[in-house]
C-alpha cells in the first residue's frame, strides 16, 4: 500500500510542479512579446491558465470515469478522431498557419484534433491488442490490422503536415507493439518497409530537409534554418549553473522564435540555468518512473498497456522537446508537456495525468 501511494503521489506531485513551472515560465518567456503583438503582457498567460481550468475538469473526469466501460467505445473514439483529422483539411473548416492546416478555431481559441487523436489511438490499441492477447502472431487478423489503423493514422497527421507528432504516435505504438508481445521479426520488418516512407517524408518538404541539414551543420546559415538552434544554444550557454535571473533573458527579446512554446526549455535554462533545467529533467524522470510503476501494477492487461501507453506518450514528448532545445534532434514542431505555452496539448496531457490516477486505483490494496 505504501508503494502504491508513493508512486500516486509523484505521479500527480511531479506533474503539478511542472504545471506550476509552465505557469511562471510561459509568462516570463511570452510577457514583452505579447505586449508587443497583442498590446497585453499577460495575453498568453491568461490563455493558458483557461486552458488549465479546463484541463483540471478533464483530469478529474478522467480519474473518476469507469474506463473500463469506455472499452466498447474504443473503436468509435478513434473513428471520431480520424474524422476530425479529416475536417480540418477542409478549407474553411480547418485553420491554416505557417503553412500547416492543423487546427480548428472556436470562439477564438484552438483546438488541434492530432491531440485528441494520440489519446484515442492508445485507448484503441490497449482495447484491440488486449482482445488479440492470444493471437498475436496472427498476420491477417492481428498484425496488418494494427499496421493499417496505424499507418491510416500516420498519414492523415502527416497530410496536415505534422511530422513530429506521426513520428511520435508511430513510436509510442510500437512500445505498446513490443509491450503486448509481438514477435521482434514482426516489428523490424515494419520498421524496414516504413523506413523508406518516413525518410521521403521528412525530406519531402523543402522546410524539413532545411531542418535536417541545419541539425548537423547550423552555422552555414545562421540567420536563416540554423537561426532558431543557434539561438537556442545562446540561451542555455548563457545561463550558466544558475542562470541569469527568473524574468531577465535576452534571447526572450525577439531573438529565440517560440519562445514560450517549443523552445520554452531553453529559457528555463536561460534564466533558472543548469540548475532549473536539470530539475526540469529530474521531474520528468519521477513522472516516467511513477507512470512504470503504475503500469507494472495494473491489475488488467488493458489497464498496463494503456497506462504504458499514456507514460510513453508523455515521456518521449519531453524527450524529443528537450533534444530538440539541446541540439541533440532536429528541430520539431513538439511542446514540452505540461510546460509550454499550447491548450489542446496541455488538455491531453491533463487528461492522461488523470487516466493514470484511475488507472492506480485500480491496484491491488496489498503491493
Amino acid at each position: 500500500m505504501e508503494t502504491l501511494k508513493k508512486a500516486r503521489n509523484l505521479l500527480l506531485g511531479s506533474a503539478l510542479i511542472l504545471l506550476a513551472i509552465g505557469i511562471v515560465m510561459i509568462y516570463s518567456a511570452s510577457a514583452i512579446y505579447a505586449l508587443d503583438r497583442m498590446k497585453d503582457t499577460a495575453y498568453f498567460l491568461k490563455r493558458h491558465l483557461a486552458y488549465l481550468a479546463l484541463g483540471s475538469i478533464l483530469a478529474v473526469w478522467a480519474s473518476s470515469v469507469d474506463f473500463n466501460g469506455l472499452r466498447k467505445h474504443a473503436r468509435s473514439i478513434l473513428i471520431a478522431a480520424g474524422v476530425l483529422l479529416v475536417a480540418v483539411l477542409i478549407p474553411h473548416v480547418g485553420h491554416a498557419a505557417g503553412g500547416a492546416r492543423r487546427w480548428f478555431k472556436i470562439f477564438g481559441f484552438s483546438f488541434q484534433p492530432s491531440e485528441f487523436l494520440k489519446l484515442a489511438i492508445i485507448f484503441y490499441m490497449a482495447d484491440f491488442l488486449d482482445r488479440k492477447k492470444d493471437s498475436l502472431t496472427d498476420l491477417k487478423h492481428t498484425v496488418f490490422p494494427a499496421l493499417f489503423v496505424l499507418g491510416l493514422c500516420t498519414g492523415l497527421v502527416l497530410k496536415q503536415p505534422d511530422f513530429g507528432t506521426a513520428v511520435t504516435i508511430a513510436f509510442v505504438v510500437f512500445i505498446l507493439f513490443f509491450a503486448a508481445g509481438f514477435r521482434i521479426s514482426y516489428l523490424l520488418t515494419a520498421l524496414l518497409v516504413a523506413a523508406p516512407v518516413i525518410v521521403a517524408a521528412a525530406l519531402a518538404k523543402p522546410y524539413r530537409r532545411k531542418r535536417f541539414l541545419a541539425f548537423f551543420h547550423p552555422w552555414e546559415d545562421p540567420r536563416g534554418v540554423g537561426f532558431q538552434i543557434i539561438q537556442s544554444f545562446l540561451a542555455l550557454g548563457s545561463g550558466g549553473i544558475f542562470g541569469v535571473g527568473l524574468g531577465q533573458s535576452q534571447q526572450k527579446l525577439f531573438y529565440l522564435p517560440e519562445s514560450h512554446t517549443d523552445f520554452i526549455f531553453s529559457i528555463i535554462g536561460e534564466e533558472l540555468g543548469f540548475i532549473g533545467a536539470s530539475s526540469v529533467v529530474i521531474l520528468f524522470a519521477v513522472f516516467i518512473f511513477a507512470g512504470i510503476v503504475i503500469a507494472f501494477r495494473a491489475k488488467s492487461r488493458f489497464s498496463q498497456l494503456l497506462s504504458l501507453g499514456l507514460v510513453s506518450l508523455i515521456g518521449l514528448e519531453a524527450m524529443i522537446n528537450i533534444g530538440v532545445s539541446i541540439g541533440a534532434l532536429p528541430t520539431k514542431g513538439l511542446s514540452l508537456p505540461f510546460i509550454s505555452y499550447g491548450g489542446s496539448a496541455l488538455l491531453a496531457n491533463m487528461t492522461a495525468v488523470g487516466l493514470l490516477i484511475n488507472i492506480s486505483k485500480e491496484l491491488p490494496d496489498q503491493v
